[in-house]
């Protein structure tokens, strides 16, 4: 069955916008674990806008607990600063089970793009060397459709993550047929090449069961915007209790 792993970024959005300790991050993250998230996920940007570091070694001591993996998003080479010593610097401290990596920028308000693979990877792989030497296991946001897919093993990834961004709009338009067959048609040809697939962005309990279904060998979803918002209406149990359904109906799709 796919995993689900709980980005709990907007909780810290939420707490970051008055300052203080609440909602509390890791209080919403032990109620998810609890309702049976398979994972936690973080974004910890160097803006602090979204998880701080500071959030990190209590996220990774709860997922300990619970015996779940830690996933940490970033990009690779947005430089260190003051509050944010950089994506590599705070694995270390922590050691996720996977890092995602991201080519987002400072101003991005989301992540909106993944990696190409067709121009120059050294620095890129350079960075995957880093993680993976840490024991993380490494995925690589990428684009539905995305080319040169053998590169991103050669550049010592495990894992890509597919954007899916533009199949939620499609979905929204009443429309995926075009969306979903591109999602596909990039996760048959990374199985074939050897890597897993993860699959994140604005899902929603709407729109996952048709993604799942049509999509083969998703490991893993990542789901922290419409997770958040749903729960503000039917609590975090439930909310998660119910993507763990679909989850479960759409097992062997």
């Amino acid at each position: 069955m796919t995993r689900l792993s709980v980005n709990v970024n907007k909780v810290a959005v939420l707490r970051n916008s008055r300052g203080g300790g609440e909602p509390d991050v890791q209080a919403a993250a032990l109620a998810c674990l609890q309702a049976g998230a398979h994972g936690i996920t973080v974004h910890p940007r160097p803006d602090r806008r979204h998880v701080v570091a500071e959030d990190l070694p209590p996220l990774a001591a709860l997922t300990a607990r619970f015996g779940v993996e830690l996933n940490i998003e970033g990009n690779p080479f947005a430089p260190p600063r003051p509050g944010y010593p950089g994506l590599l610097a705070l694995c270390e401290q922590v050691r996720p089970a996977q890092v995602t990596l991201v080519p987002d920028g400072d101003g991005q308000l989301t992540s909106d793009h993944g990696f190409d693979f067709e121009g120059d990877t050294g620095a890129l792989a350079t960075q995957v060397a880093a993680f993976a030497a840490l024991g993380c296991r490494v995925s690589l946001f990428v684009d539905a459709g995305v080319a040169a897919l053998e590169r991103a093993v050669a550049l010592g990834a495990q894992r890509i993550e597919i954007y899916t961004g533009p199949y939620a709009e499609a979905f929204a338009t009443g429309d995926p047929r075009a969306a979903l067959d591109l999602c596909a048609a990039t996760a048959r040809r990374a199985e074939a090449v050897g890597l897993g697939v993860n699959a994140g962005h604005d899902l929603s309990q709407a729109n996952l069961g048709r993604f799942l279904e049509q999509v083969p060998g998703v490991e893993e979803v990542s789901i922290g915007h419409a997770l958040i918002g749903e729960a503000l209406y039917a609590g975090l149990d439930a909310t998660v209790r119910g993507y763990l359904t679909i989850l479960g109906r759409t097992a062997g799709a």
